[in-house]
């Protein structure tokens, strides 16, 4: 069963009005939500067998952030195609990149993000889609699992919704931590 994890890049600077979009880092917040959730994420054994990352440099950083608490058995793809795009063209970069990996995680951006984890999804708790319906805040992390065996057999409503975790929350259990939600 198939495993995706969609991660929307931890919050960004806008300190420099003249840096483009596609060049603006992490603040210091961000800094401190990708550390969290990449322990998060090591804690429960959500490790990816592949990333597929934005190669927005914010979502380069915040995977830079997760990388010392993952595997070091995976495969790490960096793509302009998730960056400025539609939730169609991110399901087309999951169906060609997610490969034969049972665990994917995708380091992406909003609205797109967002609205591929609300297409996607067709079961599980309905509190946790409406809750990424509602937002889909900085560095979140949205767990889905499918039946399907490959990657290119995805279809919209065919997602179980597993987990949505978001940094405020696990800021409050993690001591090292300052509210980090947007």
């Amino acid at each position: 069963m198939p495993r995706l994890m969609l991660l929307r890049h931890a919050k960004s600077s806008w300190d420099d009005d003249r840096a483009e979009d596609f060049e603006r880092p992490l603040n210091t917040r961000g800094r401190r939500a990708a550390p969290l959730m990449g322990r998060h994420m090591a804690t429960h054994q959500l490790q990816p067998q592949r990333i597929v990352c934005s190669s927005a440099r914010r979502t380069r950083e915040t995977l830079a952030g997760l990388l010392p608490y993952l595997g070091e058995d995976m495969e790490l793809r960096l793509t302009r195609d998730l960056y400025e795009t539609s939730e169609d063209r991110y399901l087309d970069v999951l169906r060609a990149q997610g490969g034969a990996s049972r665990n994917l995680l995708l380091i992406g951006h909003n609205p797109a993000l967002q609205d591929l984890a609300l297409t996607l999804i067709g079961q599980g708790n309905p509190s946790l889609t409406d809750d990424i319906r509602e937002k889909f805040p900085t560095a979140a992390l949205a767990v889905i699992d499918f039946e399907a065996r490959r990657w290119v057999d995805v279809e919209p409503k065919t997602g179980r919704i597993v987990a949505f975790f978001r940094p405020r929350e696990l800021a409050m259990v993690d001591t090292n931590a300052e509210d980090d939600d947007e």
